[in-house]
């Protein structure tokens, strides 16, 4: 099925995007995702349009864009249930939203998902050097912490996958990478352990499928969360634009930053103002705006097919 065209004359996603509430109550606003509370086991979780850069929420929303983050996960989601279990519930959004209308317009952009305890962290799997870490690089010679061969360019492939996980941080502050040993005196070895080996596995797994339709997942994030039995699963979002760097392969070329499927392409443009990335964000061009949301179509067209 195409889905050309279709997201930036959305007039669903503008509702959401608006403020569209559900009959049940709001229990998180994150920088993307709105959480509300359906019961004590399951939660409504609705991906809305908004754009998030250097943990900064931009003004202007990506038409279709929650619809598309929604529509990724749920790919992968289904594609890694073999490597570890997810947050996914079995139920659909019609059987929990009585309004007809308000289920038509989040049908695509929420998902009903079990309640879990959310780990105090990020987790982060680079396979090349870019972004921060080309920056802590360029510094130090390493990538939080993690040392690397001298001469290395941008955008080059690590000799080896690297774990280099974040805190959570809290809304409007910046996360802070973290060693190893201070996730695993957080949450303990062995659950610690778990996590970096599913991260690994999952990223390794996604970089194969991509590589076979001409995108280089360059890196990515996952979060995790334990259910009632203390299980280890997979939550939020996973291997999308906003949580990964897609690069094209027929582009790619070390020593440059490539151009981007994801978000990367708002960074960069970020990049060039004279911003502290801080609250208020700078105003975002119309031209940036649409280039964004076609990149996004793209990459859910090429990465699905």
């Amino acid at each position: 099925m195409s889905w050309k065209g279709k997201f930036l004359k959305s007039e669903i996603s503008a509702a959401y995007h608006a403020g569209l509430v559900t009959q049940y109550p709001l229990i998180h606003q994150g920088k993307v995702r709105d959480s509300f509370a359906i019961d004590d086991q399951h939660m409504l979780i609705v991906a809305s349009d908004r754009l998030s850069a250097f943990d900064v929420v931009m003004s202007e929303p990506i038409p279709g864009k929650g619809e598309i983050l929604t529509r990724i996960s749920n790919f992968w989601f289904e594609r890694t249930r073999e490597i570890i279990p997810n947050h996914l519930s079995g139920i659909g959004v019609e059987e929990v939203i009585d309004d007809p209308q308000i289920s038509s317009i989040l049908r695509h952009r929420a998902v009903v998902v079990k309640r879990l305890k959310p780990l105090p962290l990020e987790a982060i799997v680079r396979g090349y050097i870019i972004g921060s870490g080309w920056k802590d690089y360029q510094e130090t010679g390493a990538v939080c912490g993690i040392e690397l061969p001298p001469g290395l360019r941008q955008a080059d492939r690590l000799p080896e996958i690297l774990f280099t996980p974040s805190n959570k941080a809290a809304a409007g502050q910046h996360d802070v990478n973290i060693d190893f040993q201070s996730i695993s005196a957080m949450i303990g070895d062995v659950l610690a352990n778990d996590v970096r080996k599913a991260s690994i596995r999952i990223y390794e797994h996604a970089v194969r499928h991509a590589a076979a339709r001409g995108i280089i997942i360059a890196d990515t994030k996952f979060e995790f969360g334990l259910d009632e039995s203390g299980q280890l699963r997979l939550m939020d979002e996973v291997l999308t634009p906003d949580s990964s760097r897609f690069w094209p392969e027929e582009s790619y070329q070390p020593g440059t930053s490539p151009p981007s499927y994801d978000k990367q392409f708002v960074r960069d443009y970020l990049e060039t103002l004279d911003w502290d990335k801080t609250p208020p964000p700078p105003p975002v061009p119309p031209g940036i705006i649409e280039a964004t949301a076609a990149k996004y179509r793209e990459a859910y067209e090429r990465l699905t097919k």
